[in-house]
């Protein structure tokens, strides 16, 4: 494969009309492909720029879901295993982040709640 994509190249090609993903390293145009999405468009735009690996893997697509992968590959990431994330940024793909974040929010959250409940009882 010749051409090759950095994280942040990939990462600016993530509006409905200039869509690209990463999925196992390699980097891949889903614009075209967006209408004919039987899970619908916004699955696809929600990984926009990103590496769709565990999202498009959690799903359970298909072989031939894979196999129409390679029709819109357009290169390789550079340094592969490299995820991008929604914010451009490398390190952790987007579907880790989300989870990271709502598991910390839901912490944050219990723990809240415990300190009020806790100062409210004393009284």
């Amino acid at each position: 494969m010749s051409v090759s994509f950095t994280a942040e190249q990939v990462a600016e090609h993530n509006t409905r009309d200039d869509l690209y993903i990463i999925y196992n390293d390699k980097v891949y145009n889903c614009s075209e492909y967006l209408d004919e999405h039987p899970g619908g468009e916004e699955v696809i735009l929600d990984c926009a720029g990103t590496d769709a690996t565990e999202p498009f893997d959690d799903i359970g697509h298909s072989e031939d879901a894979r196999e129409m992968l390679d029709s819109m590959l357009v290169g390789e990431l550079k340094g592969g295993s490299k995820k991008s994330n929604n914010g451009s940024k490398s390190g952790n793909s987007s579907s880790t982040n989300g989870s990271n974040s709502s598991v910390l929010i839901a912490a944050g959250a219990a723990i809240a709640i415990a300190i009020v409940a806790f100062a409210v009882t004393r009284k």
